[in-house]
């Protein structure tokens, strides 16, 4: 059911993304006790943050993906996140996937896929 436009772009993503290079801390070699997580470098004379050659790579615009694929999983639905059944009447079968929240119960969790099944609704369940 997804349109020929988002299946256009979620190559593209995937051609993006695969080419996106991974953005290193600039502090790691020095402190090994930090996070391999991105932060944006503010020091005064420093390499990375005035983009010199051979330093490494900032994120910037230019690396995300395109506008019709953003916060959609790879078969191309939003995923919309449920915690009781009542919340699935909102979801449009043809553009969004129900994803039941980590904390909903056994008996709850068996309601919201009973009832899943009768709309005829796609659901991921963990």
């Amino acid at each position: 059911m997804v349109s020929k436009e988002i299946k256009q772009a979620l190559k593209q993503r995937k051609k993006v993304k695969k080419a996106k290079p991974k953005f290193k801390r600039q502090e790691l070699g020095r402190q090994p006790m930090l996070k391999d997580t991105w932060r944006s470098p503010r020091g005064r004379h420093s390499k990375l943050r005035m983009a010199e050659k051979a330093r490494g790579k900032k994120p910037s615009i230019g690396y995300s993906s395109p506008a019709a694929a953003r916060g959609l999983n790879r078969k191309g639905y939003r995923e919309v996140l449920v915690a009781n059944p009542k919340q699935l009447e909102t979801i449009n079968p043809h553009e969004e996937i129900a994803v039941i929240s980590a904390t909903v119960g056994k008996k709850k969790r068996f309601e919201i896929l009973e009832l899943a099944n009768e709309k005829k609704l796609k659901v991921f369940n963990k």
